[in-house]
């Protein structure tokens, strides 16, 4: 039995926007990662484009840095819910949790999901209060809040008596007191070495390595992540690739990389406790276990919690379809979906009756409308349909996913957003002071009952409504919720789109399109004002006469477009509608185009 005193593995987890990115920048900087004259990004670890875009952590990262010649290395995870299993997973591969927790905000969603997890595994956790500098912070609070929620999740007396440090990620500072302004991030540091437990181990033993995640180099091909539990990796090594059904094959270690800050440098052997990266295995799955040929002895992998939301991914069938993306056929569809299933741990996917459509199931819609943006900006093209909320049978009752459900709101607007919660069926469980002005209110709903509803709460709220939610559990089926309770504009013929059909169409309703816009028959090119759809002429063109009357001829005003992002489109979708989706656009459509069709098939119901 060895232990690495020269080593700490730690994970940081948080609710979404809590700061943990911004605090792995300071500590990065401060403990000599950079160059003094290196120009480095903000949030450096979100290195993908639509993690910049959005500004949240989508996939779990890994880096390391040296401190007193000790070796951490740190894992920063997602804070969102919907990106729940990549916390999950890469937990199995650290000894301790920095439990961060905004000064102002407390306690959210997440905060509560992550740290059960943790705790669950046994996890060494240290409270950090971030954001200690934010005005109206109440820091000495918030860590009430924190052991509040320790009790909640039957914590252990070691656990709750977890060490407590404040910070500002962003000024660069950590202090074991609140009152704090200035200075630097050794407190923090320290306390790592201190309440961290080292990595320990049998060297002397067979291998065992579990597989945390799937990487990919353009040199050496597909690698494993993951962490050395027992015995040591060496290059060149015989080893068996134990799977989740019980299997077993042969491999041979390729090369080994470490992590060293945000790079990887190649080393010859890896030792418990080490978190590597390897190659030579061939195809891989996440769960698996790298074991030393004479004594295989897989290691069981964390439980990932279930899908709560479908949809369904087809073959761009539109007349446009083919126009911009590179991939359109269905194999290319199938591939791809298949292929994010082996390293996105918490989505599903499954063959439907139809060879041209598949059913993707995801954490929330964030979760399969992230998947859905990678892959249009891949230069795939296909089609989604509405969400569904998967639901289950249990002791004879069909039950569905419910989630909690906090919601900060001006006081004045506490009344409309309880009215229109009730209506998809969400009971309230608390309501309390928010910020200066607000009011948090918190309920459970069903997840179908979420479908749509951000866009609603900022109208209902002039913008000013923030709503954050987890999933809860499962709960008998709350019955039937109304859905949207206005109906679309559909364009009457195929052509493009003119000022004087548009002004007409107008009157109707809101528009999604502006003047010349290529459109389809079946196309909603708007919502309508009323809960029926409306066929709408927007390629109609005025007659062109020897007659002129004055003032009739004065340029038309259109009411400016709706620009619908992708989220928006996802959750506007009717039952009979589809979105199409390709690299260069996004258009609603009917599931059936031509407009009789339509009008028989909605007769016949």
């Amino acid at each position: 039995m060895i232990k690495r005193d020269d080593l700490r593995n730690i994970a940081i987890i948080a609710h979404v926007d809590h700061g943990k990115t911004t605090l792995v920048d300071a500590m990065l900087k401060q403990a000599g990662t950079f160059r003094e004259n290196q120009q480095v990004d903000e949030r450096v670890m979100d290195n993908n484009d639509i993690e910049k875009e959005r500004g949240i952590t989508i996939l779990s990262k890994n880096t390391s840095l040296m401190y007193k010649d000790v070796k951490i290395n740190l894992v920063d995870t997602p804070g969102h819910a919907d990106f729940g299993g990549e916390v999950e997973r890469v937990l199995k591969m650290v000894d301790g949790v920095l439990v961060l927790v905004d000064a102002f905000e407390g306690c959210m969603p997440q905060t509560r999901f992550v740290l059960k997890k943790a705790l669950g595994l046994n996890l060494k956790p240290i409270i950090v209060i971030n954001k200690i500098d934010r005005p109206n912070a109440r820091p000495y609070e918030v860590v009430d809040e924190v052991l509040e929620l320790f009790l909640d999740l039957n914590a252990t007396e070691e656990q709750f008596e977890s060490p407590v440090v404040f910070a500002s990620g962003r000024a660069g500072y950590a202090s074991r007191t609140a009152d704090v302004r200035e200075g630097d991030m050794t407190d923090l540091f320290d306390m790592i070495l201190e309440a961290v437990e080292a990595p320990e181990g049998e060297d002397e033993e067979g291998l065992q390595f579990l597989i945390s995640n799937i990487d990919y180099d353009e040199y050496v091909g597909t690698m494993a992540l993951g962490r050395v539990e027992r015995g040591t990796l060496k290059v060149g090594q015989s080893v068996a690739v134990c799977s989740k059904d019980g299997s077993t094959r042969s491999a041979r270690i390729g090369k080994i990389y470490q992590f060293d800050g945000l790079g990887r440098k190649e080393v010859d052997t890896a030792k418990v406790g080490d978190i590597v990266n390897i190659s030579g295995l061939g195809k891989i799955n996440i769960g698996e276990t790298v074991c030393d040929t004479e004594c295989i002895e897989p290691l069981p992998f964390v439980e990932i919690d279930e899908p709560t939301l479908s949809m369904t991914f087809s073959v761009n069938n539109s007349p446009f379809a083919g126009q911009d993306g590179d991939y359109v056929t269905s194999r290319h569809l199938r591939d791809r979906l298949f292929k994010e299933m082996e390293t996105n741990v918490s989505l599903k996917v499954e063959e439907t009756d139809s060879a041209d459509a598949f059913k993707v199931s995801g954490r929330g819609e964030l979760h399969l409308s992230v998947l859905i943006e990678t892959m249009r900006r891949e230069g795939y093209e296909f089609q989604v349909s509405k969400p569904e909320v998967i639901t289950k049978v249990e002791n004879g009752k069909v039950v569905e996913p419910v989630e909690l459900l906090i919601v900060d709101v001006p006081s004045e607007y506490e009344g409309v957003v309880i009215e229109k919660l009730s209506e998809r069926k969400a009971v309230m469980q608390n309501m309390g002071p928010g910020s200066t002005g607000y009011t948090r209110l918190e309920f459970t709903i069903p997840s179908r009952g979420l479908v749509g509803y951000r866009s609603q709460l900022l109208t209902d709220t002039r913008g000013n409504g923030i709503m954050n939610h987890m999933i809860n559990g499962y709960e008998e089926y709350k019955g039937e919720i109304s859905s949207r309770s206005r109906g679309s504009l559909v364009a009457f013929e195929t052509g493009t789109s003119v000022t004087y059909g548009l002004f007409n169409a107008q009157e109707r309703g809101s528009l999604f399109i502006g003047a010349g816009v290529d459109v389809y028959m079946g196309m909603v090119v708007g919502e309508n004002a009323r809960v029926d759809d409306v066929e709408v002429n927007v390629c109609k063109k005025k007659h062109v006469t020897n007659t002129r009357a004055s003032g009739s001829d004065d340029a038309l005003r259109l009411t400016p477009h709706i620009e619908m992002s992708l989220e928006q489109c996802i959750e506007f979708i009717a039952d009979d509608e589809l979105l199409e989706v390709t690299p260069n656009h996004l258009r609603l459509r009917k599931k059936i185009l031509d407009n009789t069709l339509r009008a028989k098939a909605r007769n016949k119901k």
